[in-house]
Order: structure tokens, then C-alpha cells, then sequence
């Protein structure tokens, strides 16, 4: 919701494992960089350090997560806290004389608690780049003869809108790679939005924009890029900015700043900049054989069960424009991140909450049997998500590297579970998409989309066979 909306996201949860559930998810929302407000519950003050039930050390679970934790044990600390600049709370531990505690308690629990608190809007500190780096990067873009553009989930974040920020990239008309949360900011089919080979594209641009984007894995921690090429970063944490710089690349140019706002300042420097259009078709044309090579192995046969290559195939075709898509698994998820487009920005997104009425989540099979329980709340609160299951019976993206390592598949098979049923148990609609309705598939898909039209959740258990569409990527 926090990305949807552009204001943060809150949630309010109990104490113990209500809290520790949590985990998962606020280190999904500091990856993605999504603002979230955590408010926890807690054991009484009067039982703190007794023993209580469900009472953990909860602020030391969520510190390395967080930007600010705090515990309030007071009424009137509440906004301030919230502000991020909390008072201190009381100190020490409860006395003998449980009398006299309790009546010092009770005064400072509710003391100022009706004293105006100051509320609206808190101000930002959003980090900008000066005017003299954005200088020296128009000078190197200004240079360039195979500019390329890396864009991540930083890029969406405020004040720039996304809208702002797709007019400005095709201003710029540099051709760009889009990742997390920056998928489907130039909408389906763009021309200057290129989807495959990055490796070998990054090896061969002269420039390179990394706006919002780090070395991790997903860049192979920066050796894919080529040690002659001018490297511009963009980021609002230095720590991320300059992440593996030290070992396998190094930037031409650094800058701390907000993402959408560089870029906007980039396209105001360039004053109508433009390259030889050779630079973009030769990479479009590396696209269209990889989609080429995509067809022929959609057309394959698999041993038993649905080709997932041609089953992606036809949800990308089936897709609403209107759609949301929300994503979780490995290989499945993997695969439909060459096959399936998003319509729009922020429409491919991490495991969120949202009350859109047109979403599609892909799950692979490991990754649903975590979110499976949810479909009871999406019962019972009357959502009309749709789950498509790419059930292959396995943690196929880690045996796929473990097994010719290790010869063993143990812990990475599962079964071909009965997901559609298990949700009909819970009061949600369950279709099952397999070899035997193989040329259903579509007319599958239409009826979903009808009982989330028509209020109700839907799962769609597909069950899929092995190819080798994604050999050799990451998996371990």
C-alpha cells in the first residue's frame, strides 16, 4: 500500500508472535525500500522483565531492520515517537513497595496526554544531487555514443510521480533496463524499454546511468560491468551507492541523491540530447531473437504435465491492461519476469496488501504453501485476488543448481498438492489447469477472472513441467 499510494504504510500487530511473524515482511519492505510503520503490541509496563506471557525482546529483532525503533510507555510520548524523535521513557525496574509504583505509574502514564501534539505532515530530508554533479554527468551523457540506463525500485519512490519520472525517461531517450519495483514504468512494448541480454548490453554501452540501482547479485556484484565504461550511480544511501566498488567496479561519478529528481534535472541539462538511433536497434534486435528463441521453447513438449513457458504465454496474452500483478516464488516467477509485462508503473510488485479489484499474484508452488492462509482473510474481507500457482512439485530453482552439485535433491521436492481444494476449504474458488485441459487454458483464466469480478478470491493450481528455460541463472 505504502508504493500504491505513495504515503506510508501502516500495520498494527499483537505482541510476541504477532510481532516476530512480521520479520519476514518489514525485510521485504527494507529491500524494496517501501515505508512501513510498524506498530506492535507489548506486555504491561507493570510485567516487563517478569516473565510474561508472549514477552520477547522485540526491539533487538527489529533494529537491524529498521531505521527507527522505539518502545512508548506513555500516552502523551506517542506522537513524538511516531515523529521519530521519541522522549526517553522511564528507566528502572519496579521497587518493593508495589503501592508507591503504581501511583507513580499511573501519574506519568497519563501525563500530558491531552496537551496538544503536533500532527500533519513530518518534513522530509530527501537527499539531492548539487547542481555541480549534475553538471559533470550531462557531460558524460552529453559524450556518449551507447548510453544505457539501469532503473530499480528507488526510482518510483516521492516526490517525483511516475508519471513525471516515464515522460522525463523518454525525453532522455536513452534505452533502459527496468527493474523491481521500476518494471512496467514505460508500459508494455515501449521501444526504449530493452528486456533481455543485459549482461552483453552492459558490456558493450559506454555509458552507463545506475539510477536507484546497487551491485548486488542481480549485477553480479558489479562485474558485469565493463571496466570501460563511464559509470554514473544515483542513489539516496552512499552505503548501497558504492556497494562492491572497491573490488570488481568503480564509478565515474557518485551521487546521494533522490532518483526521480536527478533524472528530471538530467533531461533539464541535456536540453534535447539525442543519439544515433543504431545504439537501440541493435539491442531491440537482440530482444527479438531472445523472444524468438522464447516461442520455439514454448513449443517443446515436458515430460508430463503443462509446458510453463507457453502457460505464461497465454496469462500474458490474457492479462487485463487495468492489472496488477503481485509476484513471489523462483522459478515460475522467474520465468514470467521475460514473459509476462506489466501494464503500467507499480504494477509489478513484491507480496503487498491491496484492495485493487484487478490483481493477479504468481506464486510458484514453495512460495504459496507460506501464503496459502491468506485466503482466508481474503474470504472473509470480501477481496477478489487472484492466485496463479505454477506448481511443479519442487524448490526447482535450488535443485536446479544442487542436484548436479551435490547429486541429492533432499529438501527441495514437494508434490503436486491439490492447492485449488485446499483453497475451496477455505471459501475461496479453486481451479485446476493441467495436461488433460490443456486447451483450456485461456477459458481457465476468463472464469477466474469472472468469480474475482464477481467478489470472490480465486486460486488456479497449474500444474507445470520441467524445461530449461532458465539455466544458468542465479538459483543458490
Amino acid at each position: 500500500m505504502a508504493r500504491l499510494s505513495g504515503t506510508v504504510g501502516v500495520a498494527a500487530v499483537t505482541a510476541g508472535p504477532g510481532l516476530t511473524n512480521t520479520v519476514t515482511a518489514v525485510k521485504n519492505a527494507q529491500m524494496a525500500q517501501s515505508p512501513v510503520l510498524l506498530l506492535g503490541g507489548a506486555a504491561s509496563t507493570l510485567l516487563q522483565n517478569r516473565g510474561a506471557l508472549q514477552a520477547v525482546d522485540q526491539l533487538s529483532l527489529f533494529r537491524p531492520l529498521c531505521k527507527f525503533c522505539a518502545s512508548v510507555r506513555r500516552r502523551a510520548a506517542m506522537a513524538a515517537a511516531q515523529s521519530g524523535h521519541p522522549r526517553a521513557p522511564p528507566e528502572g525496574r519496579a521497587g518493593q513497595d508495589l503501592s508507591l509504583y503504581l501511583e507513580n505509574y499511573l501519574a506519568n502514564l497519563f501525563a500530558g496526554a491531552w496537551e496538544p501534539q503536533p500532527e500533519g505532515p513530518l518534513p522530509l530530508d530527501i537527499p539531492q544531487a548539487s547542481p555541480q554533479q549534475v553538471q559533470r554527468c550531462v557531460e558524460i551523457l552529453s559524450r556518449a555514443k551507447r548510453p544505457l540506463m539501469v532503473l530499480g525500485s528507488q526510482a518510483l519512490l516521492t516526490p517525483t510521480s511516475a508519471d513525471k519520472l516515464r515522460a522525463a525517461v523518454e525525453t532522455l531517450g536513452v534505452p533502459c533496463f527496468l527493474g523491481g519495483m521500476a518494471r512496467g514504468l514505460l508500459g508494455r512494448n515501449h521501444p526504449l524499454h530493452i528486456r533481455e541480454n543485459r549482461s552483453v548490453a552492459l558490456k558493450k554501452a559506454d555509458v552507463i546511468v545506475l539510477a536507484g540501482t546497487v551491485c548486488d547479485f542481480r549485477l553480479s556484484y558489479g562485474r558485469v560491468l565493463s571496466h570501460s565504461s563511464k559509470i554514473i550511480i544515483v542513489n539516496r544511501n552512499r552505503e548501497e551507492m558504492l556497494l562492491n566498488s572497491d573490488i570488481f567496479w568503480k564509478p565515474q561519478e557518485a551521487v546521494q541523491g533522490d532518483v526521480g529528481s536527478f533524472v528530471l534535472k538530467l533531461v533539464e541539462g541535456l536540453q534535447g540530447q539525442t543519439w544515433a538511433p543504431d545504439w537501440v536497434e541493435e539491442l531491440r534486435e537482440a530482444d527479438r531473437q531472445k523472444e524468438q528463441t522464447f516461442r520455439e521453447k514454448a513449443a517443446m513438449p515436458v515430460a508430463q504435465h503443462l509446458n510453463p513457458v507457453r502457460v505464461l504465454q497465454l496469462v500474458e496474452e490474457t492479462l487485463p491492461d487495468n492489472s496488477i500483478l503481485v509476484v513471489d516464488g523462483g522459478d515460475f516467477v522467474g520465468t514470467a519476469a521475460h514473459l509476462v509485462q506489466p501494464r503500467g508503473p507499480l504494477r509489478w510488485l513484491d507480496p503487498v496488501g491491496t484492495i485493487h479489484p484487478h490483481v493477479w499474484c504468481l506464486f510458484g508452488d514453495g512460495a504459496f504453501g507460506y501464503s496459502l492462509i491468506e485466503f482466508d482473510t481474503f474470504v472473509r474481507h470480501k477481496i477478489p485476488v487472484m492466485a496463479l500457482v505454477g506448481n511443479d512439485a519442487g524448490w526447482t530453482q535450488i535443485s536446479r543448481e544442487q542436484v548436479p552439485s551435490l547429486g541429492s535433491n533432499v529438501a527441495c521436492g514437494l508434490a503436486y498438492t491439490d492447492y485449488h481444494k485446499a483453497a475451496m476449504g477455505l471459501g475461496a474458488w479453486g481451479l485446476l489447469l493441467s495436461r488433460e485441459n490443456e486447451d483450456q487454458v485461456v477459458k481457465v483464466l476468463h472464469d477466474a477472472q469472472q468469480k474475482c469480478r464477481d467478489g470472490h478470491p480465486v486460486v488456479v493450481n497449474i500444474l507445470i513441467g520441467r524445461t530449461d528455460f532458465r539455466d544458468g541463472s542465479i538459483a543458490v
